[in-house]
């Protein structure tokens, strides 16, 4: 009788341990096919679509718990230089506002490589080892208030808005100093036109000021026109009823690819990387995608079936765009941000 109990105690063994190397196995394998534990996101993306974001991502994911932290492209930077001379950052992934900066941390071995699932079908340009891709597009571009002023009076291009006297003393633009997408917009139009187009904007007594007082003061009447991004204007219009509108300027409108990137593991705060690389994917992928375009931006992906509210396809608007280096907004950053100071802040 002590034979037979010792069997089935022994087989009882047998038994749970298989059950439990099973069950480890299909927990290993739910964990292999969907993130989980914590991943925090550094994004200069506007707050409410991060809202939509965090929802979207807590419903896809909820064995992930994933926050981010909002911050202007200024000071995402400054945060990052102070985090890193301590060693390791706060953050997992970065959503910053354009490639140049995406350069730098490449350079200074901050970010992880990985082969998105869905790169073959992105089209805008993205890093070949893996280190970047393009997540949203976002474009630089002029508005009006037709209420206000007539579209025939005012100028159709960049170039105009610097120098046309019509519009002197009337004009707004953000702060290169501060935002990452107008630091790429001077790049582009200096690359396009030299430093003579600060000193026009100087002369032209252009108010450098955030977008939100530019566009309260474009709907009062007191600006005639401002440089502004599409999906600001896109935003007031869908959620405010505003009656501004676009100008995709004549020379060129400035496309402006904001990355995503995957912090190195020995730098990120969480070094949770499989986990950061499906997040990533999930921001490529068609329902990651959807978000940024209900969010008033376009998306990366070719032939994406849906367009911002009240926009035009990106096709339609690559098609005069006004091409410029990345590696020279980088490369050159200090200097054209001092120049941009020199003549277009204090040479009013």
């Amino acid at each position: 009788m002590k034979k037979f109990v010792g069997v089935f105690v022994f087989a009882g063994i047998i038994v749970a341990f298989f059950a439990c190397a099973s069950a480890n196995g299909s927990n290993r394998a739910l964990s292999d096919r969907e993130p989980s534990g914590r991943i925090v996101i550094y994004t200069s993306i506007y707050r409410d679509v991060i809202e939509s974001l965090d929802g979207a991502l807590k419903s896809q994911f909820p064995n992930a718990s994933v926050e981010f932290v909002y911050g202007g492209t200024g000071q995402i930077q400054s945060k990052i230089a102070t985090e890193r001379a301590a060693g390791r950052l706060g953050c997992d992934i970065l959503l910053v506002a354009e490639p140049s900066y995406s350069l730098e941390l490449k350079k200074g071995g901050m970010l992880h490589p990985f082969t998105s699932e869905v790169a073959d079908v992105l089209a805008f340009d993205f890093d070949e080892s893996g280190y970047w891709y393009p997540v949203r597009i976002s474009n630089m571009v002029l508005a009006f208030n037709p209420e206000k002023y007539d579209r025939n009076s005012l100028p159709n291009s960049f170039y105009d808005f610097a120098n046309a006297p019509s519009v002197r003393g009337a004009i707004a633009m953000s702060n290169p100093l501060i935002s990452g997408t107008t630091k790429a917009a001077i790049t582009a139009l200096l690359d396009r036109y030299g430093y003579g187009f600060f000193e026009s904007l100087g002369r032209q007594n252009v108010a450098i000021e955030s977008g939100a007082l530019a566009l309260s003061r474009l709907e009062s009447g007191e600006h005639k026109m401002i440089m502004v991004l599409e999906e600001s204007v896109l935003r007031k219009r869908q959620e405010e009823k505003s009656k501004l509108e676009v100008i995709f300027p004549t020379d060129g409108t400035i496309i402006i690819p904001s990355t995503i990137m995957i912090v190195a593991e020995q730098w990120s705060a969480n070094r949770n990387i499989r986990s950061a690389e499906m997040v990533a994917d999930w921001f490529l992928g068609s329902e990651g995608q959807s978000a940024i375009v209900e969010g008033w931006m376009h998306s990366v992906r070719r032939n994406f079936p849906s367009d911002p509210f009240g926009s035009i396809p990106i096709n339609h608007i690559m098609g005069n765009s006004m091409p410029f280096s990345w590696e020279k907004s980088f490369r050159d950053r200090e200097e054209i941000l001092f120049k941009f100071e020199e003549l277009v802040i204090h040479g009013r």
